[in-house]
């Protein structure tokens, strides 16, 4: 009888213990979900209220016909690891000691957002990996944009921009010189400072209007030409040495469009950020200087 019940016994103690792991792993699912869903819940009530605070579209579609008279802008554009940021701080630097200036950063920073949400314990790594495989589903042709959630926050992005660009404006209206670390466009969809909603397929009528509206944002913030677009070129393989943390494929596509982008036909410069940062910089502010020189009627503030 003792010998029948030893084995009764042991599996009574393999079936507890299987019951706790299945339980530990249902609460770990149900945590998962429920801090993706805070998480895209966090971004998209923002949306609305941004919604409600900033101009409306017939405002903007008013002011570029009837476009102020403003400060030059200055666009640094290229792929992650370029130098945008170091040429923008240093140049920024530079002028201010002559004439009114400042530097705006006209991206989203999703990927600092997308670091700090891998951060969190144990949860961190499994969201960031779900929403950056929704991001990468959004902006994929011929995908479905995954759901009402995740285009309402990368319409709040959008509208973030959007703010940014307003600021942007704000102070061209001062006098203020503007040198911005990237610029929006609409001939890249989905990423690179494009709309990010006109890329994958609307998988509704409210996420079809969101896609609308987004684009008639994009189109009015890229019908404003900067005076010249300063294009830092770089191959695949210098971006990822000195962006390791970024995603390899993203940064690929990102080198393979950026000699595509027009920016509406304003004047472009190319730059080879590929060696020295001295070359670059030399070059840069050799074709910015005769812009500014013949501004002469901005060089104080308002």
């Amino acid at each position: 009888m003792q010998q029948h019940l030893i084995p009764l016994r042991t599996r009574l103690r393999l079936l507890h213990a299987v019951s706790l792991v299945a339980l530990v792993l249902a609460i770990l699912m149900v945590v998962f979900h429920a801090a993706q869903s805070l998480v895209e819940l966090d971004m998209a009530v923002p949306a609305f209220l941004l919604i409600v605070g900033l101009t409306s579209v017939d405002r903007l579609e008013g002011e570029r016909d009837h476009p102020p008279k403003l400060a030059p802008l200055i666009a640094i554009v290229g792929c992650d690891g370029s130098g945008k940021s170091t040429l923008s701080a240093d140049m920024r630097a530079t002028l201010a000691a002559e004439i009114p200036t400042e530097v705006c950063y006209l991206g989203l920073g999703s990927g600092e957002l997308g670091n700090r949400i891998r951060q969190w314990p144990l949860i961190g790594a499994p969201i960031e990996h779900a929403l950056a495989r929704k991001a990468k589903q959004t902006r994929s042709k011929g995908k479905t944009i995954p759901g009402l959630p995740t285009a309402l926050v990368v319409f709040g992005f959008s509208l973030i921009r959007l703010h940014r660009f307003q600021r942007v404006l704000a102070l061209r209206r001062k006098g203020v010189t503007v040198i911005t670390d990237r610029y929006p466009q609409t001939e890249i969809a989905g990423f690179y400072d494009g709309p990010g909603l006109a890329a994958a397929r609307a998988g509704s009528p409210v996420v079809a209007l969101l896609a609308r509206v987004e684009r008639h944002i994009y189109e009015w913030m890229a019908s404003f030409l900067p005076d010249v677009v300063l294009r830092l070129n770089v191959d695949a393989e210098t971006a990822l040495t000195r962006k390791p943390d970024h995603k390899p494929d993203l940064l690929r596509e990102k080198v393979r469009v950026t000699p595509l982008l027009s920016f509406h036909g304003a004047r472009i410069v190319d730059l080879d950020a590929r060696g020295g940062y001295d070359s670059v910089r030399r070059e840069a502010f050799a074709r910015v200087e005769p812009i500014l020189t013949h501004r002469d009627d901005f060089r104080v503030a308002a």
